[in-house]
């Protein structure tokens, strides 16, 4: 027995060593004394940049009025109940730039958080600071003040294939730091109706509640993935885990440092995915892709120079297997991207050069912005009455936005008399104020201040 334990631990040191780890700069798959393979060299480097999040807020929950009530109040009765309750959650986030002390985890995790905490490995605390969310592909970014912080490295997911190992690293059940294995079972998992863009890696890297938002890595330590989300019956682990690429998260948190939103792509095309019986009535020579229907007037794909019928089958060098796929790559690229798409059109593959333009414009919860604007829904707006701000499109009713005094459809130019043209502008803007802030509204032909106290 003792000798086929040996003749094991050489094999997978054969094997380790064919796949090149050995000549990594860092030894990741290491021989320990007794000659055991181990990953604790690895891990020493990237668990400390995964991060323990724990947030607190209050929600209101919604609940039908009971039919005693309604019977009581007549036709005049509301429907529902609605009550703010309080609420307390723990996730994981990665560290992804140390310098500027950024850390990335899922929207879900702080959604609806009036305070964030950070715990790293070493055991400091910090508060954290809300940068940014998307919850259609539930990514957001937070940032801490603190020095000596390990980020980790970016791999590229695009890379990625179906075997190759992954790690997940988090905070399952709020128990602490902890570090499964598995590989990537697949790749572009989709239709699962977790959230509006969705991309997936899936792993068998055992991923339970509290996970979410912490890091999937390879055998280098370099981050492939955030973890987001498990098929469980009952919220616990059945090998079935999903993780967000780490080049569409990337391309997300570039939009939020620069712009401030998120500035979605669009191709300006409708189409199918590339199916068994169109391959048989189109007579295509592949049976996986984006098949394109239609071509939308004075859209990118128009300008392009493609057109319907044609089968868009990889772009940046890279397979696309279904139109959602290419949906959600569009989408998270962000507006103003040049890309490259392989087209099949009469049997023949054709690349073809596109910059996207910009999807219909992307609203943001305001209490991203500041936590007193919450209820509103902001947007950029750059043609009311010639003046660009940030309008509010929408407006809940008895909401802290509300109270303050603002109204839909009112346009914030200003903030202490400071000039703001668009989202990114108004967050720096309210970022550097303390004490009272002076909102400047733009309300129809007047022009008016909202006070935050």
């Amino acid at each position: 027995m003792k000798n086929a334990v040996v003749s094991i631990t050489s094999l997978i040191a054969a094997l380790c060593l064919t796949i090149g780890l050995a000549q990594a700069s860092i030894p990741l798959i290491q021989a320990s004394d007794g000659d055991m393979p181990t990953l604790a060299p690895m891990l020493e480097q990237a668990t400390p940049a995964v991060v323990n999040i724990s947030v607190q807020g209050s929600r209101e929950v919604r609940q039908r009025m009971p039919d005693a009530f309604r019977h009581f109040f007549g036709p005049r009765a509301p429907g529902e109940l609605r009550e703010e309750r309080p609420f307390r959650g723990l996730g994981s986030g990665v560290i992804i730039d140390a310098e500027q002390g950024y850390i990335v985890t899922n929207a879900h995790v702080i959604r609806d958080a009036s305070d964030i905490v950070i715990n790293l490995q070493d055991g400091r605390t910090y508060k954290a600071e809300k940068l940014g969310e998307d919850p259609e592909s539930d990514i957001a970014l937070l940032k801490i003040e603190a020095d000596n912080l390990v980020a980790l490295p970016l791999a590229n997911s695009d890379g990625l294939r179906v075997g190759d190992f992954a790690i997940a690293i988090g905070n399952p059940f709020g128990l602490g730091q902890t570090v499964t294995s598995g590989i990537v079972s697949a790749l572009g998992r989709g239709n699962l109706g977790m959230e509006g863009y969705e991309d997936f890696i899936q792993t068998d890297a055992a991923i339970n509640s509290g996970n979410s938002g912490g890091a999937l890595v390879n055998l280098r330590g370099e981050l492939i993935g955030i973890n987001t989300a498990i098929l469980g019956p009952h919220g616990g682990n059945v090998g079935i885990g999903f993780a967000i690429p780490s080049n569409m998260m990337k391309s997300l948190i570039d939009q939020m440092i620069e712009f401030g939103e998120i500035r979605r792509g669009s191709l300006g095309i409708r189409g199918i995915d590339v199916s068994s019986e169109l391959t048989e009535a189109m007579n295509l020579p592949v049976s996986q892709g984006a098949f394109v229907n239609e071509v939308l007037p004075n859209s990118a794909a128009e300008t392009a120079g493609l057109r319907s019928g044609d089968v868009i089958v990889g772009m940046n060098g890279n397979r696309i297997i279904n139109f959602r796929e290419l949906r959600a790559k569009i989408a998270t690229l962000g507006a103003g991207r040049n890309v490259s798409l392989a087209v099949l059109r009469d049997g023949k593959t054709l690349d073809i050069e596109v910059t996207l333009g910009r999807a219909e414009q992307t609203q943001i919860a305001a209490n991203v912005i500041h936590p007193m604007l919450e209820g509103a829904t902001l947007l950029n707006d750059q043609t009311h009455d010639g003046k660009a701000g940030v309008l509010v499109s929408e407006l809940e009713r008895g909401a802290p936005a509300a109270r303050l005094g603002l109204e839909k459809d009112d346009v914030i130019i200003g903030v202490n008399r400071q000039r703001t043209h668009n989202l990114a502008e108004l967050r720096k803007a309210l970022q550097d104020q303390r004490g009272v802030i002076a909102l400047n509204i733009q309300r129809g032909q007047q022009t008016l201040y909202v006070l935050i106290r």
